[in-house]
C-alpha cells in the first residue's frame, strides 16, 4: 500500500479549509475498518487515508510547522499502513472511567506477547497479530498497541472467499472475545491487498 508522501501533508492554514470534509470522510470509512471484540477492545484497520488524517490531526494539535518534525511524524505514522500482503490495525484498550484505567490495563499485562490476538478464517487459518514493540513492560501496558497480521496468498484468498467467516479473537486468560467481520468490513479490508 502507498505510504503517505510528505508532499501530500498540508500545511495547518490549508488543512483548516478542507478539514471538516476530510474528518467526514474519515469517520465513515473508519465505520467500516473498526471492529469491537467483546466490551473493552476495539481495533481499527489502518490504510493511506486513516494514517494522513492522524498526522494531519497531530500537526494541528501540535501546531507543528517545523519542516524536519513533520518529516519525522510521516516516517513514524508510515510504519502503521501495512506492507504487501498484510493488514495492520491500531488495538484500544478501552476504559471509560478513570477509576478503573489502570486495574483493566493490568488484567491485559501479557495480551501482546505470545498468540492471544488473531484473526481466524473459517476453520482452516490462524493469523497471529504481531505487536509493535515498546508499549508495555513486565508489570505495565498501554491502552493502545499497534498490529500487523501477515498473510500467506493462500490466506488472502480465503479472506477473499465470502463462504468462509473471518473473526478477530482475542484468547487472553483474562479475557476472551470473539467479533466476526461483517461483509462490508472484508470487502473495504480486500482494498488493502489489493493496492499498491
Amino acid at each position: 500500500m502507498r505510504k503517505v508522501e510528505l508532499t501530500e501533508v498540508k500545511n495547518i492554514y490549508e488543512y483548516e479549509k478542507i478539514r471538516d470534509d476530510f474528518r467526514k470522510y474519515i469517520i465513515e470509512l473508519k465505520k467500516r475498518r473498526r471492529i469491537s471484540v467483546g466490551d473493552r477492545v476495539t481495533l481499527v484497520f489502518e490504510n493511506h487515508d486513516t494514517v494522513l488524517f492522524q498526522i494531519q490531526e497531530m500537526m494541528r494539535a501540535e501546531r507543528m510547522v517545523d519542516d524536519d518534525e513533520i518529516k519525522f511524524e510521516v516516517e513514524t505514522y508510515n510504519q502503521l499502513i501495512p506492507e504487501k500482503d498484510e493488514l495492520s490495525a491500531t488495538l484500544f484498550i478501552e476504559v471509560d472511567d478513570p477509576k478503573l484505567l489502570r486495574p483493566v490495563l493490568d488484567s491485559f499485562i501479557g495480551l501482546d506477547r505470545g498468540n492471544h490476538v488473531y484473526l481466524q478464517i473459517g476453520d482452516k487459518h490462524k493469523i497471529y497479530a504481531q505487536f509493535e514493540e515498546g508499549h508495555s513492560k513486565e508489570d505495565r501496558i498501554s491502552a493502545v498497541h499497534f498490529i500487523k497480521f501477515k498473510f500467506t496468498p493462500e490466506q488472502i484468498n480465503d479472506f477473499k472467499d465470502f463462504r468462509n467467516d473471518v473473526k478477530v479473537v482475542i484468547d487472553h486468560q483474562n479475557y476472551k472475545a470473539e467479533a466476526v467481520m461483517s461483509n462490508e468490513m472484508r470487502q473495504e479490508l480486500i482494498k488493502d491487498f489489493d493496492s499498491d
